[in-house]
């Protein structure tokens, strides 16, 4: 007898599906979804635990490879559930700060192997647990996730955190562990609830995190102190902010590391920026600069903001032997953010008349200060031909930016009279190349002091 047409047709169920067409489903689940449809019936309960399933998510959250995973001798589930025991709370950020630290550790073991035999190992929850409790402050989850990996270094030469190098001045930054950062931990007016995550052994100088937001700090920002050198309150601490958080500070370093954008120089890496417009080249020789922001010689009240650049000459290595030089002279067109204009001359480079020849490069670093936040250099080399002696010719240098990072005006210089103090603005930039005024430049008393300026 045939069914009447009016019948309607049965629900449609997921657990009616064929399995193929459900497992396909349950891979774009998340992993919390995926655990609750175990709850759900014995036939999604058996699906959801299906392997490869938890593969993809130990890979994407945990970076757990095969090799790993048969060491451990576990299903891909129940590896993805131990590790969350042990690392749940850090999921929004493993991943990234692991890959991080990864990419750092290659690329490093293959350039400066001693600074990655600096690193220490991972420390456990609760000896970050017993930090908080000694400092009364919380730790941000992607600090604490990062001392899960890596327990920052000892304290050597060169740090992991970058260098610098100028005549008689030296900075090289170690990324601290979490018992010495604790030790450091700033209580006191200027820099209250601030935690050091680097140190410096030759100036001393540290950039710090917030902890909370006091002082005119956003929470769980990194920043270089700056003592406000103008101001009778010793709590008067201007800062010039490098990061937002520790994961966008940690991850944009290391990523500028890896990438090249910071070059490795004598077994060290060296925190010069480099803009790949910013080259030049005349006939056979090409000139390039890259430049950097030094904090510990600069101030915001008075304003003198120090910069250092790195310049490097280079010879095509097709340049016939004939087109051999020697440099002379440098002429250079320093401008402020203002406009105002300074022309600097003089003999050689860093008391030095390189000679380049076809293949060769010479490299040198030098030095300016400004009273603005900001400005740019050009300019140019007078060579004479080794050759034919009575040919000179200028080789053309490519104008360069600089700029001092983000900064903040201590609160204790805000609340108090602006008319105690009177800022010095006529100073302007200098060329230091000679080797006398930069060891002039470079020679203070203390890390934090004013440096003076050879006109």
């Amino acid at each position: 007898m045939a069914a009447p047409l009016d019948m309607e047709p049965s629900a449609l169920s997921l657990e009616l599906l064929p399995t193929d067409p459900l497992l396909l489903i349950l891979s774009f689940l998340d992993y919390r979804d995926l655990m609750s449809c175990c709850c759900l019936s014995r036939r999604l309960n058996q699906l959801s635990s299906h392997d490869p399933l938890w593969k993809r998510h130990c890979k994407k959250y945990w970076l757990i490879s095969e090799e790993e995973k048969s060491q451990r001798n576990q299903t891909w589930k129940a590896v993805f559930i131990s590790t969350y025991c042990d690392l749940g709370r850090y999921i929004r950020y493993y991943a990234t700060l692991k890959k991080a630290w990864d990419d750092l550790e290659k690329y490093l073991g293959q350039r400066c192997p001693r600074m990655i035999g600096s690193l220490k190992e991972s420390v456990r929850e609760e000896d970050l647990d017993a930090v908080e409790a000694q400092i009364g402050c919380k730790l941000p989850d992607d600090y604490r996730c990062s001392f899960r990996i890596h327990n920052g270094q000892k304290l050597v030469v060169p740090g992991l955190m970058g260098s610098m190098a100028l005549s008689n001045h030296y900075r090289s930054e170690d990324l601290l562990d979490i018992d010495t950062a604790a030790g450091g931990f700033q209580q006191r007016l200027g820099l209250k609830q601030c935690l050091p995550l680097t140190f410096c052994i030759h100036t001393g100088l540290s950039q710090y995190m917030a902890l909370e937001s006091v002082e005119g700090r956003n929470k769980y920002e990194i920043f270089y102190q700056c003592p406000d050198q103008m101001a009778r309150n010793p709590s008067a601490i201007d800062m010039f902010i490098t990061g937002t958080s520790y994961l966008e500070w940690f991850t944009s370093y290391v990523n500028k590391v890896v990438t090249g954008g910071y070059p490795i120089i004598r077994d060290q890496i060296f925190r010069y920026v480099h803009d790949k417009e910013c080259v030049a080249t005349t006939g056979d020789i090409t000139v390039s600069v890259s430049t950097s922001f030094l904090p510990e010689l600069s101030s915001v009240h008075p304003p003198h903001y120090f910069f250092t650049y790195r310049i490097r000459i280079e010879m095509s290595k097709d340049a016939l032997p004939e087109k051999a030089c020697q440099l002379d002279s440098r002429y250079w067109r320093i401008t402020n953010a203002k406009g105002d204009v300074e022309e600097v001359q003089g003999p050689g480079v860093v008391g030095e008349f390189p000679i380049i020849s076809p293949g060769r490069v010479y490299e040198y670093a030098s030095c300016t200060t400004f009273s603005t936040t900001s400005g740019y250099m050009e300019g140019y080399y007078t060579f004479h031909c080794l050759y034919y002696k009575d040919k000179f010719f200028n080789v053309t240098i490519p104008r360069f930016h600089m700029v001092c990072p983000t900064f903040k005006v201590s609160t204790a210089r805000m609340e108090t009279n602006h008319n105690e103090y009177a800022v010095d603005e006529d100073e302007d930039s200098t060329d230091t190349d000679e080797y006398e005024d930069r060891r002039r430049v470079l020679d203070i008393p203390a890390p934090s002091g004013r440096c003076p300026r050879h006109t």
